[in-house]
């Protein structure tokens, strides 16, 4: 590595240091967030269950659990779902800024290759992004596991909670940088490299969503009578046999992690070519 590199790196964190620390700060809060819910909301919600008087309270505890549940799975929508802001700060400010700007020809000129250039742009929010949905992501299962009982239902197939339980995070917000980067690259535009990089990015996780139940071998059920799974099972698909009896297509809880595992390995496949095209259009438009 030559001695410039370690410079642009820091140059880099120079002129991104305040949506840095703004990174820093959205993972300490989703942090503090996390173990509030596990350390205090449970808690009560356990405190309630021995001490309310079916005399004087309304003993609902059914309802306190959905409540949990319905704040956990905020958590999770914000962690699942927070690669599409990666993609609109990618698109729009990390790189299509730069090229509208005219600041990236500028270190193009002053003995930065544009190859060097993007190579410290993506590796920097790649590592911060890395890192912190790493953290937020073992935060999660440590909230998630522990108080299912609370819960009413085994929701792991649950979009955000997919996600936040696995490196399906890390992967999809790698996936949204390399996308935004690739846009920007394109259009030279920041706020049309940011529009495009955000519907590419979302539309990308709506297909591999709709395709996730078909991503490993589904299990069957069959039934002479009308039956309904366990609520822990993800159930894909249901109808009626021609000798009149019913079936169920479904996922298992431990169908999780290889359905985790091959969306996660997809996303990167495309993160991967996407980075590669990115670098290719760079080398061209600067040959």
């Amino acid at each position: 590595m030559s001695a410039a590199a370690p410079a642009l790196h820091r140059t880099v964190l120079r002129l991104h240091r305040t949506t840095l620390v703004c990174w820093t700060l959205f993972v300490t809060a989703v942090l503090g967030w996390l173990g509030w819910l596990g350390g205090v909301s449970a808690p009560h919600i356990r405190h309630l269950e021995t001490t309310c008087d079916p005399v004087r309270d309304l003993c609902n505890i059914p309802y306190l659990g959905w409540v949990y549940g319905e704040r956990l799975g905020y958590v999770a929508s914000v962690i699942g779902y927070g690669f599409l802001a990666v993609a609109a700060y990618a698109g729009g400010a990390l790189i299509g800024r730069e090229l509208e700007n005219g600041t990236a020809a500028l270190a193009w000129t002053q003995g930065v290759t544009p190859t060097r250039w993007l190579a410290a742009k993506l590796t920097v929010p790649a590592l911060a992004l890395t890192a912190g949905d790493g953290a937020l992501v073992a935060a999660f299962r440590w909230g998630w596991t522990p108080h299912r009982d609370l819960r009413l239902g085994d929701d792991w197939s649950f979009g955000g909670i997919f996600l936040a339980r696995g490196p399906a995070t890390p992967a999809y917000a790698l996936c949204a940088l390399a996308v935004g980067a690739l846009t920007a690259l394109l259009l030279r535009r920041a706020l049309p490299a940011l529009a495009v990089s955000l519907g590419a990015t979302g539309l990308l996780h709506l297909l591999l969503a709709h395709v996730r139940p078909y991503l490993w071998p589904r299990l069957t059920r069959t039934e002479p009578h009308a039956f309904e799974l366990d609520n822990s099972a993800w159930e894909v698909a249901r109808g009626r046999t021609a000798g009149g009896g019913h079936w169920a297509t479904y996922h298992p809880p431990s169908h999780f992690w290889p359905l985790h595992l091959m969306e996660t390995g997809i996303v990167l496949a495309i993160a991967a070519l996407t980075t590669a095209a990115a670098f290719a259009l760079v080398r061209r438009r600067t040959a």
